[in-house]
């Protein structure tokens, strides 16, 4: 048994029942563990809690990174990180579930690590919207409104969005790009 294997049943268990309705037992039983052995793999809970949030926050950030130092244009950056990051919440659906929904029932002396780690996530964004009002590409906006719109948009897509459904990740990342794109694009009568 391996830690990952742990992190990943709990996750998915979380995002099903929540933080607070999961058990250890619950954990154990999806990894085919008694839950005295669960215990020799984690401590707690809170452990698990704050193991996930660190991995679903290190590829997070490690996949904008890549993006907010490549060559491409503002709106390229842009585009590239809607879909970067709706392919992340696509894949790893169980991991962004728990970050968006039950980080808020890490203990309150861990929270400010992980707030850390959240701004930090989205001053990279800040980063790109920046460039793009700098370079005159898009509009002066209020950044962090504009952030917060552009998360909370492709976000939401956690609760309908499904692999078999009408529209593939790529295809939604389009739309979203789309919609975004046309908001910040300085038109030719500004």
């Amino acid at each position: 048994m391996q830690r990952s294997d742990i992190i990943q049943a709990a996750a998915q268990i979380f995002r099903q029942k929540g933080y607070h309705a999961a058990s250890m037992q619950d954990i154990a039983d999806a990894v085919g563990l008694q839950k005295a052995s669960l215990y020799h793999h984690v401590d707690s809970k809170q452990e698990i809690l704050l193991s996930i949030l660190d991995q679903v926050l290190d590829l997070l950030i490690e996949d904008l990174e890549q993006v907010v130092n490549s060559d491409l244009s503002p709106d390229g950056k842009l585009r590239r990180a809607i879909h970067v990051y709706v392919k992340r919440l696509a894949k790893d659906s169980d991991l962004a579930s728990v970050l968006l929904f039950d980080y808020r029932s890490l203990d309150p002396s861990l929270r400010s690590r992980q707030n850390a780690r959240r701004d930090a996530y989205e001053n990279l964004w800040r980063q790109i919207v920046r460039q793009g009002s700098e370079e005159g590409m898009f509009r002066a906006v209020d950044e962090s409104v504009t952030v917060f719109a552009l998360l909370g948009l492709q976000n939401w897509m956690i609760t309908w969005f499904r692999q078999d459904g009408r529209l593939s990740a790529d295809m939604l990342a389009d739309r979203f790009g789309d919609l975004i794109l046309d908001g910040l694009r300085v038109s030719p009568g500004d």
